[in-house]
Parts: C-alpha cells; sequence; structure tokens
C-alpha cells in the first residue's frame, strides 16, 4: 500500500478580514516555499476566498471552504453553493464541523446532503466527526462515530468516496486547550480506519486520510504524527498565525 501523504489544514473560522487574510496568505506563500511531501491547506472566511485564491495559486497550498449549501442554486438567502466555491478557486470544503453541528443545526442528514453536494461539484469534502465529552465519559465514543460516519456516507459507493478525507475533532479538545493524548487519537483513528474498511473495503481504508483535530501546535503535532492511522492535522486556532502554521506543516 502506498504511504499516505501527510495532509495539515488550517480552519481560520470566523477570524481575518480580506485585507488579513491576504496578509497572512503571503506570508505563509514564503514560509512555506520549500514545502514538499505534504499537502497544505487553509480555509479562511467566504469573503477572504477569492482574494487569497489569487495569492496561493502558484504556492504549495490549497484552497478549502468552512462550509457549503447542497443546492446548486435558488432562493436560499446567505447560503453558498458547491459551484461558487469552485470559482472563488476552492479544492476543498470542510463539512459537519462540530461548530456547525453546535450552532447552525447540521445534522449527520445534512452533512451527507453536503458531502453528496461537494463530490459532485468536484471539491475535495473534509468530513468532521466526533464526541462530546460526556459522551466519551460514558464510553460512547464509538457508537457516536460509528453512526456519524454511517449516516454521513450513507448512499456513497467505494467510487464515489475515493477522494474524501475524514478528520476526527473530540468536541472536548476544540479551543479547550485540551488535546487527545497520541494513544486517545490512535485508538479512534484506527477504529475510524476499520470501519471505512467494514463499509467500503481495505482499498478505501487503506488510501483514505483521518486527520486529528482538536488543540494541534507545534509542541504535540510532531507525537500526533508519529502515530501509524493518524495522517494529519485539522488546526484552528494555531493557523491563524502564519509562523504557528508554518512551524505546524514543517514538523519533524
Amino acid at each position: 500500500m502506498e504511504k499516505r501523504k501527510p495532509f495539515i489544514a488550517g480552519n481560520w473560522k470566523m477570524f481575518k478580514t480580506i485585507s488579513e487574510a491576504i496578509e497572512t496568505s503571503e506570508q505563509l506563500v514564503k514560509l512555506l516555499s520549500g514545502t514538499i511531501g505534504k499537502d497544505v491547506m487553509i480555509a479562511p472566511p467566504f469573503t477572504a476566498l477569492y482574494s487569497v485564491s489569487g495569492i496561493i495559486r502558484e504556492s504549495c497550498i490549497s484552497l478549502g471552504a468552512q462550509n457549503l449549501f447542497w443546492e446548486k442554486e435558488g432562493a436560499y438567502t446567505g447560503e453558498i453553493s458547491p459551484a461558487m466555491l469552485g470559482s472563488a478557486g476552492c479544492k476543498y470544503v470542510i463539512i459537519g464541523h462540530s461548530e456547525r453541528r453546535q450552532y447552525f443545526g447540521d445534522n449527520d442528514e445534512t452533512v451527507n446532503k453536503k458531502v453528496r453536494a461537494a463530490l459532485e461539484a468536484g471539491l475535495i469534502p473534509i468530513l468532521c466527526v466526533g464526541e462530546s465529552e460526556k459522551e466519551r465519559e460514558s464510553n460512547y465514543t464509538f457508537s457516536v462515530l460509528d453512526k456519524q460516519v454511517k449516516k454521513g456516507l450513507e448512499g456513497f459507493s467505494l467510487d464515489d468516496l475515493k477522494t474524501i478525507v475524514i478528520a476526527y475533532e473530540p468536541l472536548w479538545a476544540i479551543g479547550t486547550g485540551k488535546t487527545a493524548t497520541k494513544e486517545q487519537a490512535q485508538e479512534v483513528h484506527l477504529f475510524l480506519r476499520s470501519l471505512i474498511e467494514k463499509e467500503f473495503g481495505d482499498k478505501l481504508s487503506g488510501s483514505i486520510r483521518i486527520l486529528y483535530g482538536g488543540s494541534v501546535k507545534p509542541d504535540n503535532i510532531s507525537e500526533l504524527m508519529a502515530m501509524p492511522d493518524v495522517d494529519g492535522a485539522l488546526v484552528g486556532g494555531a493557523s491563524l498565525n502564519p509562523d504557528t502554521f508554518s512551524k505546524l506543516v514543517n514538523y519533524n
């Protein structure tokens, strides 16, 4: 089996005006100019996507969006279609982030629709899954993830999913400073990979990249990436600073 290429993704959430996003992107292009052997993505807010796209076009950095709507067009005030993201230069789109599920009503059914819409538009979905602190303490981690993955990918074929990325983000570790230990991350990533193998076969389970998200920083990324089933990181707060994010990308 060919080794999975490490993937470091930055989710800027609701931070940075257009001018701030341009400045950060320009710095990242310089800092990451010598990067090889890794995939890198940044997901600015919608307002900055097109501006950032022009800056990173010739670099090692790809553009992602933080969400999308599943319809191609229509009377959906405030929503963004897959085609709009593609025309802004996006290659990736984050789907089902815990903050979308927590604050904006995303659920397994709508996540499934969004994954399908992304794939049909030629975008690569980063499907986010994760359990709350209460669910982990009650030993429900695996049952929660089982449902999120099965429902999120229901109705898809192996061929549909060959580009998809999964991000495991324990809710208790997002923005809290808490991080899953490398052993906790590996245990869950192995479970997710085994679940993909059971549902779709070993070809997909061997190639699919599973990212860890939850207070990833330069001082803990190396030990996380040393785990056999951790293929990268979905980074929140630490992706907002170009120096910090470049250190994450260039971990040893």
